[in-house]
């Protein structure tokens, strides 16, 4: 078994310094969500260190997390608010939840992080199975670009270079399996240290057809979380799925 296949191994690896990096604005996400949600209760897959989660607990709404590390789950807890949301530490494609809930929430294109195109699919219909008749499911991904691939691969990407370590960043992907590896590599002092990372990408249509599968309704898609019209020419994609009534 690949070491991607392992659901913990994002957090692992990075959970120290999650919080420090350029991480998107979650304010646009969170007001989104908190439109959609409908009074809750709901769930956040991956819900991480809890940069949505907590600001929507602020607005009243009950939220439950699913997270595969537990360094993710500890950098939650020790933020304020953060020892009062229910997480269960698993598998985010088992959604080992029992519900149900109003809403669940898969942003910033973690969906991909599941590498198996199969660990998706479970997702949609374990999503679907904790739905409330009528909830909503919303999923944000960028959308793959053939020409950004063939850049990406091509390059040596340079991250930091200080007198004691230099960092640098590797791609590898496999076209046909709509899949990538990458590979951030430090020298240091200490030796050579490997972040390993791996995604499995796919096209809104895709998704669509996985949503479709598990008894799911394509109901709204924008091109980011301030509602802004999806076209041919975006880049990203905020979509609403619905069960059946």
């Amino acid at each position: 078994m690949s070491a991607l296949d392992d659901p913990g191994l994002f957090g692992r690896l990075w959970a120290a310094g999650y919080d420090d990096g350029p991480n998107p604005d979650p304010a646009p996400a969170v007001d989104f969500l908190a439109a959609l949600a409908d009074g809750g209760p709901v769930l956040e897959l991956a819900i991480g260190t809890g940069r949505v989660a907590l600001p929507l607990a602020a607005r009243g709404l009950p939220v439950e997390g699913v997270e595969a590390s537990e360094e993710m789950v500890a950098r939650l807890r020790d933020k304020p608010g953060g020892e009062r949301i229910p997480v269960v530490v698993g598998d985010m494609a088992d959604v080992p939840v029992s519900g149900p809930f109003t809403m669940a929430f898969l942003v910033y294109n973690t969906l991909f992080n599941l590498v198996d195109a199969r660990r998706q699919e479970d997702c949609f219909r374990n999503v679907a199975r904790v739905l409330a008749p009528g909830g909503a499911f919303v999923v944000e991904t960028y959308v793959p670009d053939p020409d950004d691939i063939d850049r990406t691969e091509s390059q040596v990407q340079v991250r930091n270079v200080t007198e004691d370590s230099a960092t640098i960043r590797l791609h590898r992907f496999d076209r046909e399996a709509q899949t990538f590896v990458r590979q951030t590599i430090t020298f240091d002092g200490q030796g050579v240290h490997l972040k390993p990372f791996g995604m499995r990408y796919a096209w809104p249509e895709q998704i669509d057809e996985m949503a479709e599968r598990a008894g799911l309704r394509l109901t709204e898609r924008y091109a980011d979380w301030h509602r802004r019209p999806f076209d041919a020419g975006s880049t990203s994609h905020v979509s609403v799925y619905r069960r059946g009534s």
